[in-house]
């Protein structure tokens, strides 16, 4: 998905998403090379510090390539990162098996709405460690009920050895491939189990996404990937804007050429068009304190002019 926004022109009639979670796996060959020229490693110091501060295990959810979790690593962070894309998972793990963090970073084939670790005290889910409290309406999704028969590396690991999460974090516009209220709902509930009481949840919108002007088949990125004189990609890309139902829709078409030779990859991503304050009032509905609204990686106060959007919550601790 390309972060610079464009004058419109006229719709793309490509049917939009049901859920969130399609178009990942195919979005996985280019999710690196588009990210390098467009987001960048931006945020990455932003996570680094949050998450060195919590001091313990961190859970990234929609941990995708590892473009964040291998840093995090890299740092010190003992991290578990969890995504529901399998091709996904297989760049994050050349990358950690490449930096050499295996003992340090963990990924998990699984779904968001249904966490496969321990509940903490405290949570909205069962109380003791080793249970696995259910968020009311969560679904196990496919790959998730097909995890026993997944390559060892994508099996669940063991949970981390203290009474929960230290850190959950879901980076740049995760929560918002959520696109049904039920699952927004379920994930929170199952971040507010694992998280240990005092932690911090920290996540991040795609900011302003409803003032994303539509536009039709616009060139949006080319180069090489890889070395040059390998494989040349083009990204063409349509944005709509479905307004009764909330959602942005990014039609993706990556062409690769290498030589006389040509393949065109098509899929849609969708995100809902969530607000800072309307987020806050979930976070708050699901037991969390709202600890910060930023508006930028160094701390400043967010508005709705902000470049990003971040929010910091906290799990209360009991008294």
């Amino acid at each position: 998905m390309n972060t610079n926004r464009a004058p419109g022109t006229r719709k793309s009639e490509r049917r939009s998403p049901s859920d969130g979670f399609e178009g990942w796996d195919d979005y996985a060959p280019f999710y690196d090379w588009e990210n390098a020229r467009t987001f960048g490693r931006r945020d990455i110091q932003f996570w680094r510090n949050l998450a060195r501060q919590a001091g313990g295990p961190v859970l990234e959810l929609g941990c995708g390539t590892g473009r964040i979790a291998a840093p995090l690593g890299r740092a010190g962070v003992p991290l578990f990162g969890i995504d529901r894309s399998e091709a996904m998972l297989a760049y994050a793990r050349t990358r950690v098996r490449r930096a050499r963090l295996a003992d340090r970073v963990r990924l998990i084939l699984g779904d968001i709405r249904q966490l496969p670790f321990p509940s903490t005290a405290g949570s909205t889910g069962d109380p003791g460690l080793g249970t696995r409290g259910s968020a009311p309406g969560a679904r196990r999704s496919a790959l998730d009920a097909r995890r026993t028969k997944s390559k060892p590396e994508s099996r669940v690991p063991d949970p981390p050895r203290t009474s929960g999460f230290s850190m959950v974090m879901a980076p740049y516009g995760i929560l918002q491939s959520l696109l049904h209220e039920r699952d927004l709902a379920s994930t929170l509930s199952e971040v507010h189990r694992v998280l240990e009481p005092g932690g911090t949840f920290g996540l991040e919108l795609v900011a302003d996404l409803p003032s994303w002007e539509e536009y039709r088949q616009r060139v949006s990125l080319k180069g090489w990937r890889g070395r040059r004189g390998g494989a040349h990609v083009t990204l063409v890309e349509t944005v709509r804007q479905d307004r009764a139902r909330r959602r942005t829709i990014f039609d993706q078409e990556f062409t690769e050429r290498r030589g006389s030779r040509k393949r065109v990859h098509r899929f849609s991503l969708a995100f809902r068009t969530l607000s800072v304050p309307q987020m806050a009032r979930r976070l708050e509905k699901a037991g969390f304190e709202i600890s910060a609204l930023l508006g930028d990686y160094r701390g400043r106060a967010w508005d709705e002019r902000a470049d990003a959007w971040l929010i910091l919550a906290r799990k209360p601790v009991l008294k």
